[in-house]
């Protein structure tokens, strides 16, 4: 049986993204009365995991790193179709940069058992470094493949994949196991149903702390993030409006002449 681990996370709903704040010493972004949702390109990593599993013996584990709240993030994905999943909370988690969560997310896949394939959102709406997949990858020592857009799985242990680069792509074959990172053009994730709601709840997650990974504190969360913040500040965003009166050729005229001015012609 082919075993693949998702890897998602739950993000600030952009619809309530004004509502973020900043914590002025940690430089950390505070969203606790901010909704979370799934982010949208791990939508499509797990989407990649179930269509694979329509055409194989496969199991799906969801994993996901954030706080308690986070656990209906997980429950989703389970509603949509995987097999088992996990949550890594603890307080020592918090405040982790790109480094840190990999790590963090890597002794995850460890402890969960050896997987064939990890499936990553090429990046996370609230960070988009990009990072988190391949330095996953480079702890689990697997080779990985980044932007992937197209996915043709084999019996064997070699796949056949497209990614994306600047004016064109790449195709490859990639021994398992491996790490992908995906695009939004690799598929159209599908929707909730009412079965898989009902299925759902019939499912446990998993939840896993620092004492359950065997990780020292040191090493995740903000103690382990090499990342230093030294500042974080709200930009103010202004426009100036000028109305231009006259005739379509007066109007033409002074356009062009404003244009000169600033230097755009």
């Amino acid at each position: 049986m082919l075993k693949i681990v998702v890897c998602v996370k739950a993000v600030p709903d952009p619809k309530a993204a004004g509502n973020i704040k900043i914590d002025p010493q940690t430089k950390t972004l505070l969203r606790g009365n901010v909704p979370m949702v799934l982010n949208p390109l791990d939508k499509n990593a797990l989407e990649a995991a179930l269509q694979i599993k329509t055409g194989m013996e496969v199991h799906i584990t969801v994993l996901s790193m954030g706080p308690p709240e986070a656990a209906s993030i997980v429950k989703e994905c389970l509603a949509l179709g995987a097999d088992r999943g996990i949550l890594l909370s603890d307080r020592g988690f918090g405040g982790a940069d790109a480094f840190a969560t990999a790590y963090t997310l890597a002794m995850g896949v460890q402890k969960n058992g050896d997987a064939d394939v990890v499936f990553c959102g090429m990046a996370s709406s609230d960070g988009a470094t990009e990072w988190v997949g391949p330095e996953m990858a480079t702890m689990l020592d697997m080779p990985v493949v980044t932007m992937v857009r197209e996915i043709i799985p084999h019996a064997d242990e070699a796949w056949e994949v497209k990614s994306a680069l600047e004016n064109g792509y790449r195709r490859m074959r990639v021994r398992l196991p491996a790490v992908f990172t995906v695009t939004r053009d690799l598929n159209s994730p599908r929707t909730l149903s009412f079965s898989g709601i009902i299925k759902a709840r019939k499912k446990t997650i998993t939840e896993w702390g620092l004492d359950d990974l065997g990780v020292s504190a040191e090493r995740v969360g903000l103690k382990g993030s090499p990342t230093i913040v030294t500042e974080m500040r709200t930009v103010e965003n202004t426009r100036k409006v000028e109305f231009i009166e006259g005739t379509r050729e007066e109007k033409a005229e002074q356009l062009v002449q404003k244009l000169v001015e600033v230097g755009v012609l």
